[in-house]
């Protein structure tokens, strides 16, 4: 048995000791017998999917993104379809040097049957291309169901010409998930990281060895503080992060009605006559219709209960809901509320108003269905 400064969990890569139960890497003497060591808190999260929060700060992740921008390497970035621009890693293009990027958009299963993968794929090349990244090729997948793992494999074999590969991606986005269907594909083997629906959940870059002497490496998951899980306790994830396959739900509007989204976010249809609105958002999460003229006095009065989430001890804290106004003048559109989902407004003519938490992305892009 080698020295113990050697020892990294398997499952989030963090350094092993065995002095500081409250420390990361705790783990008991006795688990240092074991081939496969596994700190606490995977151990934790693996079978009681308890959680402990977590030490890394935002400059821990930069120093992590300047090491990958030093190699020679391919880098694969992990995006959440349904939260594009929330799983973004803003500035990524100023680390990957001269690397090259392999967007991989990830929860496909979940999108309702008439979205047209060609067209995500278009749109996610666009929108890549105005936020500062022009990814190699980009690719559709889904970690949790094992689909198009086997393409993804194909496309980073071919990409990497014998280099290394690392995986950076926001917490949330199934980085973990994906890199252990990858592994399974490979080479059978399973549940080698650490996965839950907690961010934040790999610690340390973990090194899985590729056939010729390269590594892929899963970098942490980073906290990119404009994402909607941040501000919803972690017992109402499963609330808002769809685990099956979105139902479509249609609202008849009048002018001057509001939806509510839980207690998340807002959409106002201001004008444009009596028209149909479909929402793209969990299945589990609660919309409530209102008059416009009510909202303000519901959400005051109701925030917390029955708009829930957030729970009624959060609403102290809950940032206020900013107002983004669009006036829709092409014609399907979608307004997508980052990390919730999209409504699509189907005729051109409508002024809506759309209420997000501060600092939470709105935006509005042409129809995907």
């Amino acid at each position: 048995m080698n020295n113990h400064q050697e020892l990294v969990c398997i499952g989030c890569g963090v350094k092993v000791q065995t002095e500081d139960p409250k420390e990361l890497g705790f783990a008991p003497k006795s688990a240092l017998e074991k081939e496969s060591i596994v700190c606490q808190r995977c151990f934790k999260l693996k079978h009681y999917n308890e959680v402990q929060d977590v030490s890394l700060t935002d400059d821990d992740f930069l120093k992590i993104l300047n090491k990958v921008g030093e190699t020679d390497s391919l880098i694969v970035k992990i995006v959440d379809i349904f939260d594009f621009n929330g799983s973004w890693l803003p500035g990524l293009h100023r680390f990957v040097g001269r690397n090259d990027v392999l967007l991989i958009g990830n929860k496909v299963d979940l999108l309702p049957k008439s979205v047209k993968p060609n067209k995500l794929i278009n749109w996610m090349k666009q929108s890549s291309k105005e936020l500062g990244l022009n990814p190699i090729d980009v690719l559709l997948v889904s970690a949790e169901k094992g689909k198009h793992i086997l393409e993804a494999a194909d496309a980073i074999e071919r990409y990497r010409r014998g280099k290394d590969v690392y995986v950076v991606g926001c917490t949330n986005v199934g980085k973990s998930t994906f890199i252990n269907r990858l592994i399974k594909e490979v080479s059978g083997e399973s549940d080698i990281i650490t996965t839950s629906h907690f961010p934040g959940t790999t610690l340390d870059m973990i090194e899985i060895p590729l056939d010729d002497e390269q590594a892929l490496i899963d970098t942490p998951g980073i906290i990119n503080h404009h994402q909607m899980a941040h501000y919803v306790d972690k017992r109402d994830f499963k609330v808002i992060m769809p685990k099956k396959e979105i139902k479509p739900r249609v609202y008849q509007l009048n002018e001057g009605q509001t939806l509510f989204f839980g207690g998340l976010a807002r959409l106002d249809y201001v004008s444009g006559g009596r028209r149909s609105l479909t929402s793209y958002l969990s299945n589990e999460l609660n919309i409530h219709r209102t008059k416009l003229e009510n909202a303000d006095e519901l959400y005051k009065n109701h925030a917390g209960e029955l708009l829930t989430p957030p729970r009624p001890e959060q609403i102290e804290e809950f940032p206020k809901l900013i107002p983004h106004e669009f006036s829709l003048k092409d014609g399907k559109m979608d307004i997508v509320f980052s990390g919730l989902g999209w409504v699509t407004v189907n005729e051109p003519g409508a002024k809506i108003v759309a209420h997000v938490p501060k600092g939470v992305n709105v935006i509005v892009r042409k129809s995907l269905i």
